[in-house]
């Protein structure tokens, strides 16, 4: 199985690390062509105003719809979860992968970055530990979509066919579960 993750922009390092830690092997794609040649894609924390431009700008916009509709998997984590989106919350464009509205910024700034012990869906071994920074969240969960977590009433985590999303940073943490998840349920 190999992985790649998003090389524009974000948290790659730490990416790439979780997934070796899963199991799996892992790449940085810088060129849309290079999808071509994985499993699945993790579009990472970062910036997701900044990563949208670049995106267009090398040209990734169409080529990772493609690859949605191949059926291959995408785990999109925190600017992910924003990009991966129908809609945002103020009307900027996103990649319409799954059926929900994302509010960027929804749990506050920088500040306001903390950590929760998460029960998620289909995710064994307890909770997981979640770590928030400048995180979103999902103001509203469409059809097809299945909601694996929240944090006081708003949905931090989920999964629409081979798409899964969070509104944290599990690379952050160490506990390569979620990435597993990703592997084994969304390719």
């Amino acid at each position: 199985m190999k992985i790649g993750v998003l090389g524009l922009q974000g948290a790659i390092s730490e990416h790439l690390e979780m997934i070796r830690q899963a199991g799996a092997l892992a790449v940085i794609i810088k060129h849309p062509e290079e999808l071509a040649a994985i499993d699945g894609l993790i579009l990472p924390g970062g910036e997701s105003t900044t990563m949208r431009k670049l995106m267009k700008r090398y040209g990734f916009i169409q080529p990772i719809k493609d690859f949605h509709q191949a059926g291959k998997g995408i785990f999109g984590t925190c600017a992910g979860l924003v990009l991966s989106a129908r809609s945002i919350e103020g009307g900027e464009e996103s990649l319409d992968l799954a059926d929900y509205q994302a509010m960027r910024n929804g749990f506050g700034r920088q500040k306001e970055s903390f950590e929760a012990d998460l029960s998620i869906e289909g995710l064994s071994g307890g909770k997981f530990r979640a770590v928030f920074i400048r995180a979103p969240y999902i103001e509203k969960a469409g059809a097809g979509t299945e909601i694996l977590a929240k944090v006081d009433e708003k949905i931090v985590a989920l999964r629409a066919g081979n798409v899964l999303v969070t509104a944290f940073h599990p690379e952050l943490t160490g506990d390569a579960r979620l990435m597993e998840f990703f592997i084994k349920n969304c390719l």
